[in-house]
């Protein structure tokens, strides 16, 4: 199995909803037992809400603000955050070429340490 950020950016925006009226901002790379791989890459604003499972976000290009579990971080290119599950997180002041790949994966809750 192989994904490419270039044949996933292709794929975006998806479709449409009322979640994400400029469409999904995000496509679905690969799958495999309880791991799911996507490229994300919101526009103007991130408008995600907490996942119920444990996930990581490796950025890819852009740079901007991540905010997680009360804190603020720089990201940029080769940045990678762990967000466990139903912690609010978001992107913000990102630039206009952010994307990253974001795994989903473990239990519905999260993995318990």
């Amino acid at each position: 199995m192989k994904a490419t950020v270039a044949a996933m950016l292709a794929r975006l925006p998806g479709p449409a909803t009322a979640r994400w009226p400029q469409g999904e901002p995000f496509a679905v790379a690969l799958k495999h037992g309880s791991m799911s791989v996507e490229l994300y890459a919101p526009r103007g604003r991130d408008r995600q809400t907490p996942h119920t499972r444990d996930e990581l976000y490796f950025v890819v290009s852009g740079r901007g603000e991540f905010v997680h579990g009360g804190r603020r971080d720089p990201f940029g290119p080769g940045d990678t955050f762990f967000v466990p599950a139903r912690q609010e997180h978001r992107f913000e002041n990102f630039t206009a070429d952010f994307a990253a790949w974001v795994v989903f994966y473990g239990p519905e809750g999260g993995e318990q340490s």
